[in-house]
């Protein structure tokens, strides 16, 4: 059996073997068999391996987890991002350009931009990534999108419900029902989520609750886009049905915030158990479109599970950077930088409803970042700087 050490570390992010929510240990060692953690300890104790990596005092913590991006397209939208930054409001209307792009190109140019961003992902840090359809809505553009996504990924979405497309304008029903109907039969087969863009001028809360339950009869876990453009039904529908992650989250009630707060309900899906539906927060979409930030304070002080995703996508947050989204998260919704992080690698993990990620102890996947720096601390501290000294992913130094 392969093992590696991974040996002199100043500062450990565990998510899981001390007193303190981030479980940090200090002159920490990580042995790494396969590609799981082994063993987590001091390292005047470590035990002798195969291969040693001498970190150098440096922080370690557990590869980010991006619970929530769109990486199956083709084309750009920065005129539009331009035009924003010049006054013009974000609708979401611009969806319909990349769907566009989207169709026209060949499986190998989706395949490119995918392993491109996804690789942009991995130097920095995240070692987990949800990938979601969306950009095809059509029976077989939605199917390849999600072919080439789980190329990639094993946490794939079916998306077909993200607009209305252009020839479905005046017949939202006839929509809704082929993403019930062929659509889901074609996608399921390289899908383990179902989503929906439940807001205004995408679909309504009947038709959200028809095809999630839809996508839930197939064997599909759900997933919900919800209250990012204004309030509404999203986040109260995501708990009803307990989805998984609630996400955006932006403009929330006081019963919104309540129903996250106080879910509970029995659950055995995917790779864990958990009982609560995550608020996603995605502070990259707010950067990006000059909207408000999610209140992400008020939900952690009223106990609601956290997560940060990037929401990789062309139009509305084209970053895949996980730190950059910590230090948003930070400075702009009022997290403490121990919060922020958590939620990066640990939240994503729930989202995901993942036990064997987002943490670092013994039996989980061996998904290690080195920082270039002495504390996660300076994720926030030091933005836009690259920290990412060496990624180790499924206990494979990358």
């Amino acid at each position: 059996m392969s093992s590696l050490l991974v040996d002199n570390i100043g500062e450990l992010v565990t998510n899981g073997i001390g007193a303190d929510p981030l479980g940090i240990r200090r002159k920490a060692a990580v042995l790494v068999e396969e590609d799981r953690v082994a063993w987590v300890g001091p390292s005047a104790y470590a035990p002798a391996a195969e291969h040693r990596i001498d970190v150098g005092g440096a922080a370690v913590l557990p590869g980010f987890v991006d619970s929530h991006a769109h990486l199956v397209f083709a084309g750009d939208r920065a005129a539009e991002f331009a035009a924003r930054m010049a006054g013009e409001p974000y609708t979401g209307g611009g969806i319909r350009t990349t769907v566009g792009a989207t169709r026209a190109a060949t499986d190998d140019e989706l395949r490119t931009t995918v392993r491109r961003l996804r690789g942009e992902a991995l130097r920095q840090g995240t070692t987990t990534m949800e990938i979601k359809s969306g950009y095809g809505l059509n029976v077989a553009d939605e199917a390849r999108s999600l072919r080439i996504a789980a190329e990639t990924s094993s946490e794939t979405t079916f998306l077909g419900a993200h607009v209305v497309p252009a020839e479905y304008a005046d017949r939202p029903d006839d929509y809704v029902g082929l993403v019930c109907g062929p659509m889901l039969a074609a996608a399921a087969p390289y899908a383990k989520w179902i989503d929906v863009f439940c807001e205004r001028g995408a679909f309504d809360v009947d038709h959200a609750r028809a095809i999630l339950a839809c996508g839930q009869a197939a064997g599909l876990g759900v997933r919900l886009h919800a209250n990012q453009l204004g309030p509404g039904p999203g986040v109260q529908l995501g708990v009803e049905l307990g989805a998984a992650s609630v996400d955006h989250c932006t403009h929330l009630s006081d019963a919104d915030v309540d129903a996250l707060a106080s879910n509970r309900f029995d659950c055995m899906c995917h790779e864990g158990a958990h009982t609560t539906t995550v608020a996603t927060l995605l502070p990259g979409a707010e950067f990006s479109t000059r909207s408000p930030y999610p209140d992400a304070r008020r939900l952690l002080d009223a106990g609601v599970t956290v997560a940060l995703a990037t929401d990789c996508n062309p139009g509305s947050s084209y970053t895949s950077s996980m730190p950059f989204c910590i230090a948003l998260a930070v400075r702009e919704m009022r997290m403490t930088p121990a919060e922020a992080v958590w939620a990066a690698t640990a939240g994503g993990a729930r989202a995901l409803r993942r036990d064997d990620i987002g943490v670092l102890t013994p039996g989980a996947r061996a998904d290690l970042v080195v920082l270039d720096a002495p504390s996660y601390l300076h994720l926030a501290y030091r933005p836009g700087v690259p920290l990412i000294r060496q990624v180790i992913r499924n206990g494979v130094p990358q």
